[in-house]
């Protein structure tokens, strides 16, 4: 059960850093974030995005924080935060 754990833990890693590079990448050419991080990353892990620079600013950030559920019922849900930066396009 641990490394069933442990997996699904790397797989929300992964997918989180996914969503973010994608949502920064499409907010830095004015599109949208969250669609983009939702296409990027598998819906039962219910991604969430919050966004930093933009317009006016060099630079685009985009936070994605993701849930990943526990198999081990001592255990609570696990919550995982990637930021990825792409610079903004003018």
């Amino acid at each position: 059960m641990a490394a069933v754990q442990l997996g699904l833990i790397g797989y929300g890693v992964n997918q989180a850093g996914s969503g973010a590079r994608a949502a920064a990448r499409v907010a830095s050419q004015g599109g949208d974030p969250d669609a983009a991080a939702r296409s990027a990353v598998s819906g039962w892990l219910d991604p969430s995005v919050s966004l930093g620079g933009g317009p006016g600013s060099d630079v685009t950030t985009a936070t994605v924080r993701v849930t990943v559920p526990n198999v081990i019922p001592l255990f609570d849900r696990y919550a995982i935060t990637r930021r990825a930066t792409m610079p903004t396009d003018d």
